[in-house]
């Protein structure tokens, strides 16, 4: 089964593009999109979740060991390219060791790249609810016994969607007032400004949730230019150039232009590839497996090199 839960509407019988209430999806493998048939109760839900992340248990506490990563996708994407997408992340993290659960957010959005206001508005309403259907109740159970390790890894606008939730929860007195983290927050081809993910207020929240968030800038990623006027504004974004240097120290940037142009021949097939590769490179994927299991300080993972104080995904 694929985990998946879902903030989209019904619309004859399936469904849409716009806000509805959360449902929690078991989708199966032979499944090619999501369908409402699928949702589950979400104790059910949560329940099964838990049991797929668990990898062991400790011998000294008891308590169920694993890992939670939960993908964020980004705008102008169908329910089948989320599915297909969330099955890259989660076969690839696999392929290299990966034992625990991928489970996805799905957030409405259309099917056309012209509906990019229209997404960033949709984002916005229902971020909120990557924090109380998802971060939040995970954050509980681990509370009540489980030493699972919560992650996030948001695509495109779907970093707006994490930055919001993060700031909207703690706009909240009670659930400002609860204790919830998670451990590694990922974006990749980030649709924030990045501006914002300095010292401003609209990242603060994010930054005190988490213990390390990791930015994979591309700058020869077209869809985040400036030139591309279904953007809001003209900020640079900062899965184009990067973290600022405003950044706090648990922020760390890896750039990776200089391995997709390397390798942007292999990527020929796929849609935007300079914005998208992400999912389909096993160099990229293991990075983020090594990031995940936080053993190795961010300048000596192997997939990276150091070159004057900046850090780039090695292209061996």
């Amino acid at each position: 089964m694929d985990f998946v839960f879902c903030t989209r509407n019904l619309h004859n019988g399936a469904f849409g593009s716009e806000p509805g209430p959360t449902r929690f999806l078991q989708v199966p493998q032979a499944a090619a999109t999501p369908d409402p048939s699928h949702a589950i109760t979400r104790r059910n839900w949560f329940d099964a979740v838990i049991a797929e992340a668990e990898v062991r248990r400790n011998p000294r506490t008891g308590r169920a060991v694993g890992d939670v990563l939960i993908y964020v996708h980004g705008y102008n994407t169908a329910q089948s390219l989320m599915l297909q997408r969330h099955r890259l992340i989660r076969a690839g993290l696999e392929a290299l060791g990966y034992q625990g659960v991928v489970v996805s957010f799905d957030w409405p959005c259309a099917e056309a790249a012209l509906n990019y206001l229209e997404d960033r508005t949709d984002a916005k309403l229902t971020a909120i609810r990557l924090v109380d259907d998802g971060v939040a109740p995970f954050s509980r159970l681990i509370d009540q016994g489980c030493e699972i390790s919560v992650h996030l890894l948001a695509h495109s606008m779907g970093a707006y969607v994490v930055r919001e939730a993060f700031d909207d929860a703690d706009d909240r007195p009670a659930v400002a007032a609860t204790s919830w983290m998670v451990s590694q927050v990922i974006l990749a081809a980030a649709d924030v400004s990045a501006d914002s993910m300095g010292t401003s207020p609209k990242s603060s929240s994010l930054y005190r949730h988490c213990a390390r968030l990791t930015n994979y800038s591309n700058p020869f990623d077209s869809v985040l230019s400036i030139s591309n006027m279904k953007r809001v504004g003209v900020s640079p974004r900062v899965g184009r150039i990067g973290l600022p240097v405003s950044a706090p120290a648990k922020a760390v940037n890896v750039d990776v232009g200089i391995y997709y142009d390397e390798h942007r021949a292999e990527f020929a097939g796929i849609v935007n590839p300079d914005h998208s590769w992400y999912f389909h490179d096993a160099q990229w994927l293991k990075d983020v497996h090594l990031t995940l299991q936080g053993e190795i300080d961010r300048d000596s993972i192997p997939t990276r090199f150091l070159a004057n104080d900046k850090l780039y995904l090695r292209v061996d």
